[in-house]
C-alpha cells in the first residue's frame, strides 16, 4: 500500500512539472511563466519528496523530506514575488490581454 501511494505521489508531482514546462513554452509573458515555474516547484517537487518520504521507512529521511518540503513553501513564494517585480522593473513586455495592472498603477506604467 505504501509503494501504491508513493507511486501516485510520484506520478502527480511529475505531471505537475512537466505540465508546468509546458506552460513555460506556451504561455505569452514572463509573469505568467514564472507564476507557473512557481507553482510547479511548491507543488510538484512537494509531491516527488513526500512519495520519497512514504517509500522510505527511515525517519531521518522523512525528516529531511519534510524540512525541505517546508523551505520551499515558504521561500518560493517570495522569490517569485521578487522576481517577477524586477522582471517588471526591467521593462519586461506585459501581455496584450492584461486587464489589471497594480504595479502601473502605483509607478505610473501603462499595462498592455
Amino acid at each position: 500500500m505504501r509503494d501504491l501511494v508513493a507511486a501516485c505521489l510520484l506520478a502527480f508531482g511529475a505531471l505537475v512539472t512537466f505540465l508546468a514546462a509546458y506552460g513555460v513554452l506556451r504561455l505569452p509573458d514572463s509573469l505568467m511563466r514564472m507564476q507557473a515555474t512557481s507553482k510547479a516547484t511548491t507543488l510538484g517537487v512537494g509531491c516527488v519528496l513526500l512519495a520519497v518520504a512514504v517509500a522510505f521507512d527511515d525517519v531521518g529521511v522523512r525528516t529531511k523530506a519534510a524540512l525541505v518540503v517546508l523551505f520551499l513553501f515558504v521561500t518560493q513564494p517570495i522569490a517569485a514575488h521578487l522576481m517577477a517585480r524586477a522582471s517588471y522593473r526591467s521593462g519586461s513586455p506585459l501581455w496584450e490581454g492584461t486587464v489589471v495592472n497594480e504595479l502601473g498603477e502605483e509607478e505610473g506604467r501603462k499595462g498592455g
